[in-house]
């Protein structure tokens, strides 16, 4: 685990954190899971198997079922490499919590150098324990909180806190009722946060992450899944780091399940 340390700046000046150059001019980035191998042959085997009951195919799923560290591509609009992401947990977390796995995230940039380290500890996610709910914490630069993304207590439409290096809400996050991704995009908004009659509520939208729609062949056949994500381009790029870190937090809660 990182350990955290205050943001500190001399005379003033708030440096953009190495690494973090490339966002400073962007207002949409695109992240592309990588198809792993092994998983994308074991569900090419379960396709077989499709037509019979679901008790089979999960008792097929108990037996030849792998799942690998994630892998991930971060875009511009033009399709212009500038990150390489690689979760690390451990094989036996993978097999045993799924979806649900803690991890640390590292994002790399072109010279292979680690920019942003995001952090998920183990959680249940369920709205029946409120008390122990999904989190990620943000680190850019390495070492430096920039921010953590906590998931909300509700019985249906998905919702997020985006909290900057202080603590302070800054944005809400509210995803659809239904995160099936069948033939459209699924997507979740990005609200501004004021604080109102000692509340925080939500104002106006300032971005979306939306999981692409890859495919009937690839949402069968593969877990990998392809996001893009919008927002003001005059945000702070800690802010934009964070928010990268709640598209990466949403993906293994509500994507990662068709394993």
């Amino acid at each position: 685990m990182n350990k955290i340390q205050p943001l500190s700046f001399p005379n003033g000046s708030e440096p953009t954190p190495l690494g973090l150059e490339s966002l400073v001019s962007l207002d949409t980035i695109f992240v592309k899971q990588k198809i792993e191998l092994l998983e994308g042959k074991i569900k090419h085997c379960k396709l077989q198997f499709v037509f019979l009951t679901l008790r089979f195919r999960y008792f097929t799923s108990a037996i030849v079922g792998c799942e690998t560290r994630n892998r991930y591509v971060i875009m511009n609009d033009q399709g212009e490499e500038l990150f390489k992401a690689e979760e690390e947990s451990d094989c036996c977390t993978r097999q045993c919590c799924g979806p649900l796995r803690p991890f640390e995230l590292t994002i790399r940039d072109a010279n292979d150098q680690d920019v942003i380290t995001f952090s998920r500890p183990l959680a249940c996610g369920l709205c029946c324990f409120p008390c122990c709910l999904q989190s990620i914490a943000v680190y850019a630069p390495l070492g430096q909180l920039a921010g953590t993304v906590e998931q909300e207590w509700t019985w249906w439409t998905p919702k997020f806190t985006v909290k900057n290096w202080d603590g302070v809400d800054i944005f809400k996050i509210v995803g659809p009722c239904c995160t099936l991704a069948c033939f459209s995009d699924v997507e979740f908004q990005i609200f501004s946060s004021k604080m109102e009659n000692d509340e925080t509520i939500s104002t106006d939208e300032i971005g979306r992450i939306s999981k692409k729609w890859g495919g009937l062949a690839r949402e069968m056949l593969t877990d990998a899944d392809n996001f893009g994500i919008s927002f003001p381009v005059d945000l702070d790029v800690r802010l934009k780091a964070v928010l990268l870190g709640a598209l990466f937090l949403i993906d293994f809660m509500y994507f990662e399940h068709n394993q």
